[in-house]
């Protein structure tokens, strides 16, 4: 009797423990923003190593990194006549003037235009940069006596001392020529839109020009113009099409003469451009189309001839990187690679001979901080512990006394001061948000600016469950690494239905001992509602070296399925898993992934949701699916058998097809021609399209009302009416137990047979 009467009682706790338990509501995350964590973003920091910068109430002020005390106002617009509303700033090489930028534009992803000021800090005086209209990367020279923009595609700078504008270039035209900023699919796939680069001592300006004429074009619909709705018409080089013609041109400002730099007829693209240290001598990235070459070459800045000083070749693709580091003894360079397998620091001379590999291992350096030339230290982030976290460390440029400068478990990032004396550390881990610290140079804490407290409190009032890694080996043999959130009420003796959730992109990483932001108070709402959340990580996503990450090159997308769908049956077979409910569900390459894993895992995954999903690779731009899958013409079967459109015919479970129509990276063609195969095999869906909606179809009530359909969708499709709602299985076991124990026939209670004691 005391066994049943103390497992009645526990029972009891726990529905009590579960109704008091807060739910999760899409409210909370998508319009209250309840749970959204403090973040510390980019450190404006100062000369001096030990103050930065921060906009508050439209007010440039000082800090001191070390106390977090306000030391001084740097800029109060109020105080002046020109009283302008700063969006964006930066500070001159010197800090003696700030160029300010008020009614930003967005353009494409990270492109944009506004009006520019300047403001001289000793005479306290603002003055527009460009009368005309707005502009775009608007930039100091190094002695801070000039500043250069980009205006309808032309290239310009003003002397600050006379007053003068110059137009260095004058054929600029929209979708024809650029002079000074980048094309569309530099942009997307580059992560590149300035397009200039002062030299060392301003007396020349290096800039891109792109000729697009031949690009072919794609039109966007705008439904919210008026009576009639507008169209936006750019550039846009699909698979196999024409790229614009680039070229580097430098620029001399004393004799307003242009050279243009010697190319390889084989260069294809120019995705970086960096000056040395010494002001006659521009470094230049040349890449060939299929991307297997990256020859790193110097240009004369008055001949513009070019010497190749460094080639990099692979039986796959090369990753472009910003790794690039002239030291100040204008001698060597610092340089990433993946030469060895693995991405490691190497140390060159200007000649292109390597002095020596700084670091090796069987691990990835996943980011490079730079590098303090008077100690002769580089700092770096690596996963040399597992693949699924990083760490922050310091090596001698000599590659010996390689120190951790942090190395908790989980995930850190840093932020350096110019003088090195000082570093926060951003870490986070699965279970907890961030935390911002600042050290000193030798390593010791100094103040914790954020900890998220307030977060970590919220977990503990919604009774957050955790998140759990586990690995497990494929059909193929590799090892494969996920995570899981289970129910809030889990019981292991019942059947629960799966939501799996990925990318799998090349190179990337969703399963990582990291904080997921917004979607980790989805997963949670849907671990209330009995959902068990999953994520696994496919081959040909990162930190586990250049093979693990290449192996998927011309088959994009047939591994990746391969092992979603194998991490599918593995969660299918656990005791506790419903295997006839798993669902999918991807957004951009992971909406892709959804797609084909729900057309050819047929019996494997009951519905799927595909968000913005590329659905024919030969429909994508050309730099990104061409590195990855060359053209149709060279790779006719890897196209066939790796797009989703292709085995619309195979759909057999519930499908969500979501798209923004003004989507400019993956066209909302792919959608309209899926939808139009889906039709044509009789095939039925689901489809929310988002008119005017870019590709992370947000704005105003957007998201709510996506994660509202995503939750009713999986709430129907994928849980189903047999299951219970949230706390059914705690109140099912109690009604059980109260009726087993009334059951049970009445003995006579002994001394020995005592009730527990309950605390009230």
């Amino acid at each position: 009797m005391f066994k049943h009467l103390l497992f009645v009682t526990l029972s009891c706790l726990s529905l009590l423990t579960l109704q008091a338990q807060k739910a999760i509501t899409l409210e909370d995350i998508w319009k209250k923003y309840t749970f959204s964590t403090r973040s510390v973003p980019g450190f404006t920091f100062q000369n001096d190593g030990r103050h930065y910068t921060k906009l508050d109430r439209n007010k440039i002020v000082q800090l001191d990194l070390t106390t977090g005390a306000a030391t001084a106002t740097i800029l109060d617009p109020a105080t002046l006549s020109n009283n302008v509303q700063i969006e964006e700033y930066q500070f001159s090489a010197d800090e003696s003037k700030i160029l300010l930028a008020t009614g930003i534009e967005p353009i494409y992803r990270h492109s944009s235009r506004a009006t520019f000021y300047v403001y001289d800090r000793s005479q306290k005086q603002l003055t527009p940069l460009f009368a005309e209209g707005k502009v775009m990367y608007a930039s100091f020279s190094p002695k801070a006596d000039k500043v250069a923009f980009v205006y309808k595609n032309n290239l310009y700078y003003k002397d600050l001392t006379s007053g003068k504008t110059t137009q260095i270039t004058k054929d600029g035209a929209l979708n024809a020529i650029i002079n000074g900023a980048t094309d569309w699919v530099y942009e997307e796939e580059f992560s590149m839109d300035k397009g200039f680069a002062w030299s060392p001592d301003g007396s020349s300006i290096a800039f891109f020009r792109f000729d697009e004429q031949e690009v072919p074009q794609f039109t966007l619909t705008n439904f919210e113009a008026g009576m009639y709705p507008d169209y936006v018409t750019f550039k846009y080089p699909k698979v196999g099409e024409k790229n614009s013609k680039v070229g580097i041109h430098i620029y001399n400002l004393s004799t307003g003469r242009t050279v243009k730099t010697e190319t390889d007829p084989a260069t294809e693209y120019i995705p970086r451009i960096k000056w040395t240290n010494d002001p006659n001598k521009l470094s230049i990235f040349l890449l060939n189309r299929h991307q297997n070459q990256l020859d790193l070459v110097f240009a004369d800045a008055t001949t513009g001839k070019t010497q190749l000083i460094l080639q990099e070749d692979s039986k796959y693709y090369v990753d472009i990187h910003d790794n690039l580091s002239f030291l100040q003894d204008g001698k060597h360079f610092i340089w990433t690679s993946e030469m060895d397998g693995w991405n490691h620091l190497y140390l060159y001379d200007l000649s292109g001979n390597m002095v020596r590999q700084i670091t090796s291992g069987k691990w990835e350096v996943s980011s490079y901080y730079g590098v303090d030339e008077k100690t002769g230290t580089l700092y770096y982030q690596a996963a040399e512990n597992s693949a699924l976290e990083r760490q922050v460390y310091q090596i001698g440029l000599d590659g010996k006394n390689k120190k951790a400068l942090f190395a908790e478990k989980g995930w850190a990032e840093a932020q350096f001061s110019p003088t090195f004396s000082y570093y926060v550390i951003d870490h986070s881990t699965a279970n907890s948000p961030s935390t911002y610290t600042v050290f000193d140079q030798k390593g010791i804490k100094v103040r914790v600016i954020e900890d998220n407290v307030f977060v970590k409190n919220l977990q503990k009032e919604y009774n957050v469950q955790p998140v759990e890694f586990f690995a497990f080996k494929s059909r193929a043999g590799v090892d494969l690494n996920g995570w899981m959130i289970k129910p809030a009420n889990f019981d292991p003796t019942k059947k629960h239905p799966v939501l799996m959730f990925l990318y799998g992109g090349p190179g990337s990483q969703e399963v990582k001992d990291s904080w997921r932001g917004q979607n980790y108070w989805w997963f949670q709402l849907l671990a209330q509602k009995g959902y068990i959340v999953a994520c696994v990580d496919n081959r040909g996503t990162g930190g586990r070296g250049e093979e693990f990450k290449k192996m998927t090159y011309l088959q994009l997308g047939k591994y990746e399925t391969e092992d979603q769908i194998d991490a599918a049956k593995y969660l299918g077979n656990l005791r506790y898993v419903d295997q006839g409910k798993i669902g999918i569900f991807g957004w951009s390459y992971g909406g892709y992934m959804s797609s084909l894993c729900l057309f050819k895992g047929a019996g494997t995954f009951k519905a799927a949701i595909a968000v913005a999903p590329v659905t024919n690779w030969k429909w994508y731009d050309n730099i990104y699916t061409e590195r990855y899958m060359r053209t149709v013409q060279e790779n006719p079967n890897g196209y066939k058998d790796n797009s989703p459109i292709n085995f619309v015919d195979q759909l057999n479970g519930e499908y969500l097809l979501v798209h923004g129509m003004g989507d400019d990276n993956v066209h909302f063609q792919h959608t309209a021609e899926l939808v139009n195969a889906l039709v044509d095999a009789d095939k039925q869906y689901d489809t929310y399209f988002y008119p005017n909606r870019n590709h992370g179809i947000y704005g105003g009530n957007t998201r709510f009302h996506l994660y509202t359909k995503m939750t009713q969708f999986l709430d129907d499709k994928l849980k189903g009416p047999e299951q219970k709602p949230n706390g059914a299985y705690a109140r099912e076991a109690l009604d059980r137990d109260l009726t087993k124990y009334r059951q049970q026939p009445i003995k006579p209670r002994t001394t020995q047979q005592q009730p527990p004691q309950i605390k009230q």
